[in-house]
């Protein structure tokens, strides 16, 4: 069974940086699509951004150009580098993966994001 574990997260002001990370608790298996979701208190789960080896990342219309995420080459490793904050992007940050040989979508435990004044 693959885990995600994520670590970053926490509050910040409008304005401010954070970064996210995520990686598997294995590596027997090659992560095909990893990226990062988004579920705001009374919104359905969203997508923020995936990326996939030698690909353009895949970016939510609402964080372009202020998110990059970025997957480290040859590792089931992806970062979430979150610039410019705004309120509204407050929320919890799950991990996402898909792998080589698996079926099915994995998921982080989630980790909070609070953008406030």
């Amino acid at each position: 069974q693959v885990q995600l574990v994520e670590s970053g997260g926490g509050e910040v002001q409008p304005g401010g940086s954070l970064r996210l990370s995520c990686e598997t608790s294995t590596s027997a298996f090659n992560a095909k699509t990893m990226g990062w979701y988004r579920e705001a208190p009374g919104k359905q789960r969203e997508l923020v951004a995936t990326v996939t080896p030698g690909g353009p990342g895949n970016y939510a219309d609402s964080v372009r150009g202020r998110f990059t995420c970025s997957k480290v080459y040859g590792k089931n490793k992806v970062y979430l580098q979150m610039d410019s904050l705004k309120l509204e992007d407050t929320a919890v940050y799950y991990c996402y993966a898909k792998f080589h040989g698996l079926e099915g979508d994995y998921w982080g435990q989630g980790t909070q994001v609070t953008v406030a004044s």
